[in-house]
């Protein structure tokens, strides 16, 4: 008995993180260096599920609807930032309001050229058991990649020379034009790395919910939560710290008292993190180390 409670709880924790986790990476990205609010962030998704789903029934292999969706979505946001959100670069509320209208157009062109729905793809069959209950392996995976993405993501913040200058854009756009770092293209090649991002989250999750022209909304709502309970002050501390801490809010709430109750924890959770940490959990860690610093050197 115990063993199947754990197991579940474990299993659920995992899933919700995972969902959280990749809802968030590549709206933090965008958001911490453009500092836009990027409305479309769903719609984004709903691409990569899209053209995942297509080529899959195309005949590719899944790991190619994988790469042909980051691809995609990748170029159609290079797209979106040269021809649109650059035009804004001077109006943070216009670019936003921008990003609002091209997520109408993008789920509403969808509804009206591709239909209501489009056909998912099969989930993959992999099982595994503990206790008495079987689990998606598959599900497990998205926890794994969703770690894994974390920490490609750091990779590229800190060992990479292009990811060392979208960092100190984020830190300091007008020191780093100082030093000489083109912010145009940072805030670019940002965009296209975060909706990259978005179109993997959504060829990941196209095998296991139904594909549907209003399917991002979902994610936008728990990706916006993610971002604002985890802060701006480190994207990859923020995002892992509050995508797990509202896992685990979630997971005894969902596993209990079904979704619904469990997306209301998630919301309240998110309330009083804020109330706590203005700042988010990467401005309370960062805050933590220097007071720790400080007293150090005292």
């Amino acid at each position: 008995m115990i063993i199947n409670l754990v197991g579940n709880l474990l299993y659920q924790f995992a899933d919700n993180m995972a969902f959280l986790l990749l809802s968030a990476l590549g709206l933090i990205i965008i958001l911490g260096v453009l500092n836009i609010i990027n409305l479309a962030h769903g719609e984004l998704i709903m691409i990569g599920a899209y053209v995942a789903s297509m080529s899959y029934y195309a005949g590719f292999p899944l790991w190619l609807c994988f790469v042909l969706s980051v691809v995609t979505v990748s170029l159609f946001g290079v797209f979106l930032e040269r021809f649109v959100i650059n035009r804004f670069s001077e109006n943070r509320i216009g670019a936003m309001v921008a990003t609002w209208g091209i997520s109408l157009i993008i789920s509403q062109g969808t509804l009206i050229v591709l239909g209501p729905s489009m056909r998912p793809i099969p989930l993959p069959p992999w099982k595994f058991s503990i206790g008495a209950y079987s689990y998606s392996g598959y599900r497990v995976l998205l926890f794994v990649v969703a770690l894994i993405l974390v920490f490609v993501l750091w990779l590229y913040f800190y060992k990479v020379r292009a990811g060392i200058f979208t960092r100190a854009t984020m830190q300091d756009e007008e020191m780093a034009k100082s030093i000489g770092i083109n912010t145009v293209g940072i805030g670019t090649l940002a965009f296209a790395v975060g909706a990259g991002f978005a179109g993997l989250t959504g060829a990941l999750y196209a095998p296991t919910m139904s594909l549907v022209p209003l399917m991002g909304t979902v994610f936008t709502a728990m990706a916006f939560i993610t971002v604002v309970v985890g802060g701006g002050a480190n994207p990859i501390v923020g995002a892992l710290g509050s995508s797990a801490l509202l896992a685990l809010v979630a997971t005894p709430l969902t596993t209990s008292f079904g979704t619904f109750i469990g997306r209301v924890g998630l919301l309240i959770a998110a309330l009083l993190i804020i109330r706590v940490m203005p700042n988010g959990i990467s401005g309370f860690v960062m805050d933590f180390r220097s007071r720790h610093i400080r007293t150090v050197k005292e």
